[in-house]
């Protein structure tokens, strides 16, 4: 009910989605950017909706509480537990080791305002559980949500990112400084992990 809702008004707000789904792959860590807007979760839960695919989100166990946790889970929400011992890489990956089909979307920058470099912990999940990666570019002016074909990878950091960068580059609306220095330059700046 919620799927179709969200889908319902995704369309009568003009937006759309362009690229193909990809209902072959059953894991994958979805990558959405560039991410300034807190509409980008009303968005991804519409083209959810419209794609009839179950993807989830990521959030910390601490908000799964005995009055909240049900919209968190409602929401598609998976609860991370994390400890001294484990790492959120971990953490994720395990969950994809666990499951027979589970796609979760990750935003790298981490945050809606401006970041020089992108977090490279949805590669390190990815690469972990052994997924492809699925980009998702937020294209305002368009009002398209695009999606890339799955990114098999390679264990190169450098140059499997340099296929996600390459790829937000046809997104359109605002640059944020990660991407306008790829565009100048053509470098993957070094990376944050998390």
């Amino acid at each position: 009910m919620l799927n179709a809702f969200a889908a319902f008004v995704f369309r009568i707000a003009g937006w759309k989605i362009s690229g193909r789904a990809p209902y072959e792959v059953k894991k994958a860590v979805w990558v959405g950017a560039p991410h300034h807007s807190n509409w980008d979760f009303m968005i991804c839960l519409g083209a959810r909706g419209m794609l009839k695919m179950n993807i989830g989100f990521l959030a910390k166990s601490q908000l799964f509480t005995w009055y909240s946790g049900w919209l968190f889970r409602a929401l598609g929400c998976y609860p991370v537990y994390r400890n001294k011992s484990q790492n959120l890489v971990d953490a994720v990956a395990r969950m994809y080791d666990q499951n027979d089909s589970l796609h979760i979307a990750i935003t790298p920058e981490g945050t809606r305002r401006d970041v020089e470099t992108l977090k490279t912990g949805f590669y390190h999940i990815a690469l972990k559980a052994n997924v492809p990666l699925i980009l998702i570019g937020f294209d305002y002016p368009r009002k398209s949500l695009v999606i890339s074909e799955p990114i098999f990878l390679t264990g190169d950091l450098e140059a499997d990112l340099r296929f996600v960068y390459q790829f937000y580059t046809t997104i359109q609306g605002r640059r944020k400084t990660w991407l306008k220095n790829f565009e100048k330059t053509g470098l993957i700046p070094k990376t944050q992990k998390s």
